[in-house]
C-alpha cells in the first residue's frame, strides 16, 4: 500500500521513458496530439540565449550560459524541473549571436552545438518534451522583419537557412519528443510586415524539411506577429505550407496586462500595478488592476477560435509576472502574493482547458523584481506564489480530465490523470513506461 501510494504522489510526472539512440523511431503523431503531452511547459530562460549583439556573427565561447545567470544547467536541475510536474521544456537559443565560428558562412560554433545538444538530451532524458527556438540572437533578424530592403532580405533568408539546416543535421535522428521553433518574438506591426514574417518562416520550414530523417515529419513551431494576440488574430491570414499536414504549431507571448506582469515602476502613460483578480483588491490603493480574469479569458479565446477549433494546436511559448516587494500605506504583500498566485493558476488553467501548452518564464534570479519559480543552484522553489499557482491549476483541471477518460477503450494509454500518453498501444507497450498508474482500454493497470 505505501508502493501504490508513492507511486499515486509521483503521478503527475510520470512519462513515456525515452533511451538514447542513435536512431530514434519517430512516432508518427499529429501536432495535436503532440501537443497534448506537453502541458504545462518551462523555460529554461537568461541561458542560451545570453550573450552581446556586438558578437552578431562573432564567436565569443560557450561560456555565455552563464552570463545572464550564474548557474551552469545540469541533469540534476532538469529532473528537478520534470519533478515539479513540468512536461516540457523550452530552450531559448541564440546561434547568431556569440556562436558562429566562421562568419563567411555562417558556421554554428561546434563547441556551442555540443553544448547546446547536452541540454537537450538532459530534457530527452527526463522524459520531457523540447523546444529548442532561434531566440531573439542579437536581433539580426527578429529587428529586421519588416525591412524591405532587397539585399537585407536576401542575407537574411541565406543566414536563417543556414543556420536551421545546421541545428536539424544535427538533431535529425531525435523522435517527435524535439520540435524545432523558427524565431522568438518577431518584430511585425502590420499586415506587410507579417507577410515578410510568412516568407521567413516558409524558410525555416523547407530548410528543416530538406534535412531528411525524422525532420521531414518533426513537429515545427511558427510565431504570430510580436508573437501579440491581437496582432496575430488581425494579420496572420494563413500557415506557412509544409509538405506534410498536421505538424505545424502557433506561438503567440502573453505578458497581459503589462503594468502587472513586468512594470516595477511608474511611467508617463500609466502606473505599475500590485494586485490582480477581483478578490485581491486593496481598498485605497491606486494600483488595483480591474476585471483580469475576464480579459484573460477573452483574449486567450480568440486564439481558441482561430486556431484550436480549426485542429491547430497553440502554445504559449512565454508568460510571467515580475514578483515585486510592496511597501507603503495602503498596500500589501500579502495581497501582491495572492494576485500572482492566482494569475498563474488562471493562466493555466485557461490555457489546458482550452487546449494550449503555456510556458512559463523562468530566470533564475533570487532577488525583487522577479520572474522566478525554481532556484537553479539548489533545486529549490523560490517563488511559492508561482508554483503553487500551476500546481492548483493542475489539480483541478486535470481531475476533471480524468473524471471523463478513465472509462476509455480506445487503444490509448491515459495516466492517472487522464493525459494521453500514448497512442494505438498494447498492454506491452506499459513495459515502455516509467513507474505509475495508467489506464489502457478502461482498464487501470499499475507499472512498478
Amino acid at each position: 500500500m505505501q508502493k501504490l501510494l508513492l507511486t499515486i504522489a509521483f503521478v503527475l510526472t510520470t512519462h513515456v521513458s525515452q533511451a538514447q539512440s542513435t536512431q530514434q523511431v519517430m512516432n508518427d503523431l499529429t501536432a495535436m496530439q503532440v501537443a497534448e503531452q506537453m502541458a504545462p511547459g518551462w523555460n529554461l530562460g537568461n541561458t542560451l540565449e545570453a550573450g552581446n549583439n556586438a558578437y552578431n556573427y562573432k564567436n565569443s565561447g560557450i561560456g555565455t550560459e552563464t552570463s545572464w545567470q550564474q548557474t551552469k544547467t545540469s541533469q540534476t536541475v532538469i529532473d528537478y524541473v520534470k519533478s515539479l510536474g513540468f512536461r516540457s521544456i523550452r530552450i531559448p537559443c541564440a546561434w547568431v549571436m556569440g556562436h558562429i565560428s566562421n562568419a563567411s558562412n555562417y558556421t554554428i560554433d561546434s563547441r556551442w552545438m555540443g553544448r547546446v545538444k547536452e541540454v537537450v538530451d538532459y530534457c530527452i532524458n527526463a522524459g520531457l518534451y523540447v523546444i529548442l527556438n532561434d531566440h531573439w540572437d542579437g536581433g539580426w533578424l527578429e529587428n529586421n522583419i519588416a525591412n524591405n530592403d532587397a539585399s537585407l532580405k536576401a542575407k537574411n533568408h541565406e543566414v536563417l537557412k543556414s543556420i536551421w539546416t545546421q541545428i536539424a543535421e544535427t538533431f535529425k535522428d531525435y523522435d517527435e519528443h524535439l520540435l524545432f521553433a523558427g524565431l522568438n518574438e518577431p518584430n511585425a506591426d502590420n499586415q506587410a510586415a507579417t507577410d515578410n514574417l510568412l516568407a521567413y518562416e516558409q524558410t525555416f520550414i523547407d530548410a528543416v524539411r530538406a534535412t531528411g530523417g525524422n525532420n521531414a515529419r518533426r513537429i515545427l513551431v511558427v510565431q504570430g506577429p510580436n508573437t501579440d494576440i491581437d496582432m496575430t488574430n488581425n494579420y496572420y491570414k494563413k500557415l506557412p505550407n509544409d509538405i506534410v499536414e498536421n505538424k505545424l504549431m502557433m506561438e503567440v507571448h502573453y505578458y497581459t496586462p503589462w503594468q502587472f506582469c513586468g512594470m516595477t515602476k511608474d511611467e508617463s502613460w500609466g502606473k505599475y500595478m500590485l494586485y490582480w483578480g477581483n478578490e485581491n483588491r486593496v481598498s485605497g490603493s491606486q494600483r488595483n488592476y480591474a476585471n483580469g480574469e475576464a480579459e484573460m479569458e477573452r483574449q486567450l479565446k480568440k486564439m481558441k477560435t482561430k486556431f484550436i477549433d480549426k485542429g491547430i494546436p497553440v502554445i504559449i511559448g512565454e508568460y510571467g509576472v515580475n514578483w515585486k516587494t510592496v511597501s507603503g500605506a495602503n498596500e500589501s504583500q500579502e495581497k501582491h502574493d495572492a494576485s500572482v498566485k492566482l494569475y498563474f493558476k488562471m493562466f493555466n488553467k485557461y490555457t489546458m482547458q482550452m487546449g494550449m501548452v503555456p510556458y512559463v518564464w523562468d530566470i533564475n534570479y533570487t532577488g525583487h523584481p522577479t520572474m522566478t519559480i525554481i532556484n537553479r543552484k539548489n533545486c529549490s522553489i523560490y517563488a511559492n506564489c508561482m508554483m503553487d499557482g500551476i500546481r492548483e491549476a493542475m489539480d483541478e483541471t486535470l481531475v476533471e480530465t480524468f473524471n471523463t477518460s478513465q472509462e476509455k477503450a480506445d487503444g490509448t494509454i491515459y495516466d492517472i490523470s487522464g493525459r494521453t500518453i500514448l497512442r494505438n498501444a498494447t498492454t506491452a507497450d506499459l513495459s515502455r513506461l516509467n513507474k505509475g498508474i495508467y489506464i489502457l482500454n478502461g482498464k487501470k493497470h499499475i507499472v512498478e
